[in-house]
């Protein structure tokens, strides 16, 4: 029965704050996920993969919600202060349609789903990114899981206690301040989530299919730049 302090030192200064996770302890026990598969709502489609997002989540905001407020692990603050999370590397197709559960996938092991929980803190959704989009890739769960995580831990932040303060914010603004701190990275390349009352869900980096970052189409989906936006503020 594990229980490890992770910490995650990536930054270079105080001002680029990580919003990763200051430090994160993994539970005594892992759950085992459960299987999943495609569904009438969510079909098999395996389609050639022609760019790819990588999608982070604000995991502060998540834990204001119902459903934050009942996971122990990501938002009860006894195991870490979680800021942005990896919600996972997904390959997109062409157009509109992306390739999904493109192939049927076992349950992932407890070792696997411990080495990247503090970067996903959710063993469902780890066990889900692999499903979904992970088959649909020439790869390996570890190497799929590996390449996610050295993506997501590459990014750099803006300090985001400053910006949840700011009267006014746009999510144009929001995404400026978030590309500045991080190099090949303009604010037409990322796409800003948000809840239906404008407060940060997640921010979705648009890549090439040698995974540089790229500018999104224009269905990539997100807020209008103009959007005024309101971020939970970080533990």
């Amino acid at each position: 029965m594990l229980k490890l302090v992770l910490p995650l030192c990536l930054l270079a200064t105080p001002a680029a704050a990580l919003a990763q996770a200051s430090e994160c302890r993994l539970p005594a026990q892992i759950a085992r996920p459960h299987i999943e598969g495609p569904t009438a709502e969510e079909p098999r489609r395996v389609l050639p993969i022609g760019s790819y997002t990588l999608a982070i989540s604000w995991s502060p905001q998540y834990c204001a919600g119902p459903a934050g407020r009942k996971d122990d692990f990501q938002c009860s603050g006894r195991h870490g202060r979680f800021g942005f999370t990896l919600h996972g590397l997904w390959p997109d197709g062409y157009g509109k349609q992306w390739p999904q559960y493109c192939k049927p996938a076992a349950p992932l092991s407890r070792k696997l789903i411990q080495q990247h929980l503090c970067s996903t803190p959710s063993v469902q959704l780890i066990q889900h990114e692999w499903v979904k989009h992970g088959t649909c890739m020439p790869t390996t769960p570890d190497r799929f899981f590996a390449l996610s995580r050295r993506h997501y831990q590459a990014l750099r932040y803006p300090d985001m206690k400053v910006l949840a303060r700011r009267p006014a914010l746009t999510a144009r603004a929001f995404a400026e301040a978030f590309a500045a701190e991080n190099k090949g990275l303009t604010a037409d390349m990322m796409r800003v989530t948000a809840t239906r009352d404008n407060w940060l869900s997640e921010v979705w980096l648009c890549m090439d299919r040698k995974l540089r970052y790229t500018r999104c189409p224009a269905h990539q989906g997100g807020v209008k730049p103009g959007t005024m936006l309101r971020i939970a503020p970080p533990a």
